[in-house]
């Protein structure tokens, strides 16, 4: 018997009286680890699968977040700042992308490749009627730059607005009430001017009765 045999079966008889189960086989050894392997692949796929949809998720939510942009984005500072997020959508659909293909998971990797599609759609959309190559307005064509509005007047606001319309309509009270005492107290300066002018006594006092 060849040596390897015996010293199988001397570790199958040192098993045994250990009370230890019997040794595995080399296919249930090979079937075990292959088991482990595709369990860990699994579980590195799940991980990949909550990665690549977190990165998603906060991607898309971008994009719709353009929908309700707050400030103006037709020239200026406003309108980069608006390109600015449109580059920042593109850059992350592909970076969602690189990952969903590495992970292996294909419909994410659709997703984010339409994303930055998406994105690069806006990104066109703001600058190619600003370079001529789209139909515009020809009266007032889009532009980078705004125009200058240095001697223009600041815009104002609601709450400006009712602030000067409020001062404006008490001005005008105000100015209807002195006219309405100067008139109603116009016949006593005029007898107060007669007392200091003597000359004057002579001339009737309008707005008094005459004797």
């Amino acid at each position: 018997m060849p040596q390897d045999d015996w010293s199988l079966q001397l570790k199958k008889i040192e098993r045994e009286f250990q009370g230890l189960p019997p040794e595995p086989s080399p296919a249930f050894k090979k079937m075990q680890t292959e088991e482990q392997k595709r369990a860990q692949e699994r579980a590195k796929q799940g991980a990949a699968m909550i990665g690549g949809g977190a990165r998603l998720v906060l991607v898309a939510a971008l994009g719709v977040a353009l929908a309700f942009w707050p400030y103006e984005n037709d020239c200026g500072s406003g309108l980069f700042g608006y390109l600015a997020v449109e580059v920042v959508i593109i850059v992350g659909g592909l970076w969602v992308a690189t990952s969903t293909w590495r992970a292996r998971l294909p419909k994410m990797h659709i997703l984010s490749l339409l994303i930055a599609l998406a994105g690069l759609v806006l990104v066109a959309t703001e600058i190619l009627p600003r370079v001529g190559y789209a139909a515009v307005d020809a009266k007032h064509p889009p532009r980078f730059s705004c125009p200058d509005t240095q001697n223009a007047p600041p815009p104002t606001t609601a709450v400006e607005q009712r602030v000067q319309s409020t001062a404006n309509a008490l001005q005008a009270r105000w100015k209807s009430s002195t006219e309405e005492l100067s008139r109603q107290f116009g016949p006593q300066r005029a007898a107060l001017t007669r007392l200091e002018r003597p000359e004057l006594l002579s001339q009737p006092v309008r707005g008094l009765p005459r004797d």
